[in-house]
């Protein structure tokens, strides 16, 4: 009895594996749909980056604690373990002489709340936060409201309501 189990998982096994073998395409034809149409061991040229905004504008923020953007170029900047260029300029320091914003206090902070005498190495690596803006269309149309245009924008049908 044991030898008839065995002998129909076997079969069953063999018959998976076979059925398998005719759906997994052959050689590198894998794809992965955000590469795009190139195969997964094809080395594909990587794409050209933007022409970032470089006016010097300071934007406004959409919410309390959104990170201000960056209103410069920083590619070519070196924000690594042993050197952050961001600090060339906007060190508390240095900010005056460069005319840069000086780095936020809550960067020298630790969790704790404790000031510390240099930028603190969960706040070190600027651009996980902080991006610099590219004169791109959107993907995807962007309806999104600050609050204080949703209370504006209430107060006016409010308003019409009323009358």
């Amino acid at each position: 009895m044991k030898f008839i189990r065995l002998l129909s998982v076997v079969w069953a096994l063999m018959i998976g594996a076979a059925w398998a073998a005719d759906s997994v395409p052959t050689g590198h034809s894998f794809h992965d749909n955000a590469r795009g149409p190139a195969g997964i061991m094809e080395m594909t040229k990587p794409p050209v980056l933007g022409n970032a905004i470089n006016d010097d504008v300071r934007r406004t923020r959409n919410y309390t604690w959104q990170p201000p953007t960056i209103p410069h170029r920083v590619d070519g900047y070196q924000v690594d373990k042993n050197f952050n260029k961001c600090m060339d300029c906007h060190s508390r320091a240095k900010a005056e002489v460069s005319q840069a914003v000086p780095v936020s206090i809550t960067h020298y902070m630790t969790r704790e709340g404790q000031t510390l005498g240099q930028v603190s190495t969960r706040r070190y690596f600027c651009m996980q936060c902080h991006v610099s803006q590219e004169n791109a269309r959107p993907i995807v149309e962007n309806k999104f409201m600050d609050v204080d245009s949703l209370i504006l924008k209430r107060a006016s049908t409010g308003n019409a309501a009323k009358r």
